[in-house]
């Protein structure tokens, strides 16, 4: 398995979900973007750890790295291993220096984790060449600069609705109604 040395970098608002965030990874060795969408909460306690501010309480990831270290627990690594429709799946890599255990767990939380325990995050280049995006100040799509597709069927409908709206405002139609195909699709099969 080929893995991919991830780092967290930054938080941005959702235009297409109220409530929402991007959580942008970006591989070490290169220049592909990986945008995850969470949620407020999660968002928040990314930021809190990402600036370095203290809450006045501590927050649920703060008691967990709090509860780990008085059991010298240590989180080794984060694994982001499975990408399904849309929805990216992780792992927790402990160490308690007699024991290595896997935890299942969120992304967002393992990514909160991580920037606490300062450990790294990893994914394979399969997930990366099915979500990653390549920014660019060229008006070309993305995809088009690095010969990449982008696999629409890893997608979430926010992420296609999202990906429609930057493709008519780049002229991209042909890359529109591929993605809206994608959405039509998805909303036959709904019914």
């Amino acid at each position: 398995m080929n893995r991919v040395y991830l780092n967290v970098l930054g938080i941005s608002y959702s235009q297409t979900q109220t409530g929402a965030y991007a959580l942008i990874l970006g591989e070490k060795e290169g220049d592909r973007r990986i945008p995850i969408i969470i949620g407020g909460f999660e968002a928040q306690a990314i930021a809190i750890q990402m600036e370095g501010l203290k809450p006045p309480r501590p927050l649920t990831h703060d008691l967990f790295f709090a509860f780990a270290a008085a059991y010298n627990i240590v989180v080794e690594e984060v694994n982001i291993f499975r990408l399904e429709e849309g929805v990216f799946y992780s792992k927790l890599i402990c160490n308690n220096g007699l024991q290595r255990e896997e935890f299942d767990a969120r992304t967002s939380d393992a990514i909160a984790l991580a920037l606490r325990f300062q450990c790294p995050i990893y994914t394979t280049e399969d997930i990366v060449q099915r979500a990653g995006i390549v920014f660019s100040n060229e008006p070309q799509h993305p995809a088009k600069k690095s010969g990449q597709k982008i696999v629409l069927s890893s997608k979430n409908k926010i992420e296609l609705e999202s990906l429609l709206k930057e493709s008519i405002k780049r002229e991209d139609y042909e890359q529109a109604s591929k993605i809206r195909d994608e959405l039509n699709r998805r909303n036959e099969t709904a019914q």
